[in-house]
């Protein structure tokens, strides 16, 4: 394992050694298997550590035991979950800079980015605890004299979480927060480009859930490949799959877990747009727009991909974004002068290089051009410039999410025509629009508005707070995770009808008299 950037030493306060890392998991340290994943990191193509991915007999070990813990966890009062679920908040507090680092250097985010996923782990523990004692149901006026309805909550089962690279453990998070407190049990299956921070994380909450005498099961890691997320997807024990990634691996998810009649949340890919009117505050809208395209390298899911500009302000917004552009700082992600880490691996890269050429030769114009940085400091070959392109809406590659910092720039005349710019991507996740005219931002929002799941006045499009429900529509999957009633999709409801009447009417007035 590295001990660049004092990763092992940041390994250590978290409490991770080769002797804590058990086979239960599917998990072995460093070069003890010959089948292995390797994780490097993108920051300076080290390697930190190796990990054994899960076979078919581990697979069904951990179910086994996933059930068996579930058994027991849903007995245990929703209050005392939530309360077990706090101390992984506080457990989590302790750690943060460390983890935040681990994440950073592993995924290649910044260590502020790095910092801010463990504090959304945080945020959402503190949400679960407080859910822990409102999963509400609610009381029905029975038409039946002498009876009373209500509708209760009760858990699934277990619940199948696939993560991805990008967020290698907050997007875990809040699932298994929520799905914990209301009485379920969960077995992850983090980015195999992304492990180690995933080994953390369960090294950290196990330790909460043994100290309370809890079964093991209740949280397991399973490291592998697509093949690990299709026996997940497949397999009937498993009642929800909450997945994340692109809208291509969704699709497979989605058809599997339907043809056994299983639910799935569904977090998949965003195109997402800033409109900026010629009523904006141009000092924001700039702000915005830069972190949104440029934040994780452009690796969110929520990453500005098109800005979406009135004519009359569209030249000089160009000029600004591009100043600003020149004054972005590219490099270790662990320096926090520098703006822009890399991105997750060569095969990212690529994929970069072949949507520059893409957009180039469907007509766009480069505002700020696009390439690889190699020499002192760049070594992994994963470090890139974030580009701007102007572009029209309808070029195939601007219908399609690269993940990477590339932004196009479109031009527009008409809210009207902008709104329908906006929403003319088969994606519908995450949109904002920068005006100080109340009537835009109205028309905005309303029915006839952005068609995504999230919509902004004045803020980017990245950087969700967890007390909103966070997913998307159309090819983004129409999931809902996170706050608000969230919490419903890893319950199912049960409703109850009491009579405590001497007779048996029967609804509707029917009359079955012997």
């Amino acid at each position: 394992m590295t001990n660049t950037f004092g990763i092992s030493q940041s390994l250590q306060k978290i409490g991770i050694k080769p002797e804590n890392l058990g086979s239960s998991t599917g998990i072995n340290w460093l070069d003890s298997v010959e089948t292995s994943f390797s994780s490097f990191s993108p920051a300076d193509g080290e390697l930190i550590a190796k990990v054994q991915p899960a076979n078919t007999e581990t697979y069904e070990a951990v179910i086994a035991q996933a059930h068996l813990a579930f058994e027991k966890w849903r007995t245990v009062p929703a209050p005392q979950r939530g309360e077990i679920v706090r101390e992984i908040g506080n457990a989590l507090r302790e750690v943060k800079e460390d983890l935040g680092k681990l994440v950073s250097y592993e995924m290649g985010k910044s260590y502020q980015e790095g910092l801010g996923e463990v504090q959304e782990m945080i945020d959402i523990c503190d949400f679960a605890v407080g859910l822990s004692r409102q999963l509400y149901g609610l009381t029905i006026h029975s038409e039946r004299p002498g009876h009373r309805m209500y509708e209760q909550w009760h858990p699934l089962g277990i619940v199948g979480i696939i993560s991805a690279f990008n967020f290698p453990v907050a997007v875990w998070s809040w699932n298994a927060a929520l799905a914990w407190v209301c009485g379920d049990v969960c077995v992850w299956k983090p980015s195999e480009k992304a492990p180690l921070s995933a080994v953390a994380c369960q090294h950290i909450v196990g330790k909460i859930f043994a100290q309370h005498g809890m079964p093991e099961g209740i949280s397991s890691l399973i490291i592998g490949d697509h093949q690990v997320g299709e026996l997940l997807s497949h397999d009937p024990r498993v009642p929800l799959v909450s997945a994340t990634g692109s809208t291509r691996m969704g699709k497979l998810v989605a058809k599997a877990v339907g043809e056994r009649l299983g639910r799935s949340l569904l977090e998949l890919g965003g195109n997402n747009a800033i409109i900026i009117t010629e009523n904006a505050d141009l000092d924001i809208a700039i702000r915005g727009a830069l972190f949104g395209a440029v934040g994780t390298a452009g690796q969110r899911c929520t990453t500005t991909r098109r800005l979406i500009i009135q004519e009359s302000v569209y030249e000089e917004v160009k000029t600004r974004l591009a100043s600003a552009y020149s004054k972005l700082v590219i490099g270790n992600p662990l320096d926090e002068r520098n703006h822009v880490g890399p991105l997750i691996d060569r095969d990212a890269v690529e994929s970069y290089l072949a949507a520059i050429d893409k957009v180039k030769a469907e007509g766009g114009k480069a505002v700020v051009d696009g390439g690889v940085l190699g020499g002192k400091g760049f070594e992994s070959g994963c470090y890139v410039k974030p580009a701007i392109f102007e572009a029209e809406n309808h070029f195939e590659i601007v219908q399609h999410e690269t993940f990477a910092p590339i932004l196009y720039l479109i031009k527009y005349k008409t809210l009207a025509e902008a709104i329908a710019l906006q929403n003319g991507v088969p994606q519908g996740l995450s949109s904002a629009i920068m005006t100080t005219n109340m009537r835009e931002a109205e028309a905005f929002l309303s029915a006839a508005g952005s068609d995504c799941g999230i919509a902004n006045v004045n803020i980017g499009t990245s950087g969700a707070e967890i007390g909103g429900a966070f997913g998307g529509e159309k090819e983004t999957g129409g999931g809902r995770e996170s706050g608000s009633d969230a919490w419903k999709a890893y319950m199912r409801r049960q409703t109850n009808t009491i009579n405590y009447s001497t007779s048996l009417p029967l609804a509707q007035g029917i009359k079955f008299d012997i």
